[in-house]
């Protein structure tokens, strides 16, 4: 299998790293499985003939025009972290001209990858329209304004669609190139993944920060303040549009739009949030945690947490132990 890594100068140290470093760690472990598989190819690109990471490295690549025709691209993370630092950064040149050699790799029968960040060069690509992705979670307010057509679920560490896959934040370039490497073969993934004491991570829900999510829109803000003073009590539409100065519909297609959810998901998202920070922080058993969040008992609570975050209160309460 041939693989390019196409890396845009300022790439995220980490993330270029660990897609190296994971796909390098396959080849080697490799030879020590009975049947091992072809070995990975892998070609380090950039737009340009020159690469310098975020941290200032320079970086030796080849040109992307010159490179083979990949059977599969991996895009690791831009330096940008921020909302507007990340915008400023979409408006240079190479993200346009990657964005061509992407289109021209896929259309030859390419799949992509792109983790953090680098969702929004595959997505300025138009090559994401009409599919669903994930990115980074603090990002998913600017990528939903940019990127309409794509259909975003943040909590997801990774989302495959069609030839492309898209992966959270940071870490999630692990779990891109072991997908990659579950492409070529599974057992090969596997064993990849118990070297570098990988485990499985579907979501990114755990790791949101509700609060950091809304500051992105006023009206989502001050949302915000009202169902954090009513959590305990209960969740009404009605009100809550009334306390933050909008209609009930505008305020739902506020919330669509900036958080990709409704009031009451993101109401329920905030007593998540106020629940695990009490099972961390208290003895409180979950019963009376249940009430401080306005549900009636701790079933209801043990089963919101399972579906929100995919763990129970025994592991979330050992995780600060």
């Amino acid at each position: 299998m041939q693989v390019t890594v196409l890396a845009l100068d300022g790439a995220f140290d980490l993330g270029l790293a660990a897609v190296l470093d994971t796909l390098g760690t396959a080849n080697e472990v490799a030879g020590t499985m009975d049947s091992a598989p072809p070995a990975i190819e892998v070609t380090l690109a950039g737009v340009r003939n020159r690469l310098r990471t975020a941290q200032g490295f320079s970086v030796p690549v080849i040109a992307a025009a010159n490179s083979p025709q990949p059977d599969a691209v991996v895009l690791p993370a831009l330096g940008a972290k921020m909302p507007a630092s990340l915008a400023e950064r979409l408006t240079h040149r190479d993200v346009v001209d990657a964005g061509g050699m992407l289109r021209e790799w896929s259309q030859a029968g390419a799949w992509i990858g792109a983790a953090c960040t680098s969702t929004f060069v595959l997505a300025d690509s138009t090559l994401l329209d009409g599919h669903g992705a994930t990115t980074s979670w603090w990002l998913a307010p600017l990528f939903r304004h940019r990127y309409l057509r794509v259909g975003l679920d943040e909590s997801r560490m990774l989302v495959s669609s069609g030839s492309f896959v898209t992966a959270g934040a940071a870490l999630a370039h692990v779990d891109l190139a072991l997908g990659l490497v579950r492409r070529h073969s599974p057992a090969l993934a596997a064993l990849t993944a118990r070297y570098l004491l990988i485990e499985p991570r579907v979501s990114q829900a755990a790791f949101i920060i509700p609060d950091h999510l809304a500051h992105n829109d006023p009206l989502v803000e001050r949302f915000e303040h009202w169902a954090r003073r009513h959590i305990k009590k209960g969740f009404s539409l009605t009100e809550a549009a009334r306390s933050v100065g909008t209609s009930e519909r505008t305020l739902a297609r506020r919330l669509r739009t900036v958080l990709g959810k409704s009031p009451l998901s993101y109401f329920q998202d905030l007593r998540v949030e106020r629940a695990v920070h009490l099972l961390q922080t208290s003895t409180a058993s979950v019963d009376r945690i249940a009430s401080e969040v306005g549900y009636s008992d701790g079933v209801t609570l043990r089963t919101l947490l399972r579906r929100k975050l995919g763990r129970g209160v025994r592991e979330l309460r050992s995780r600060t132990r």
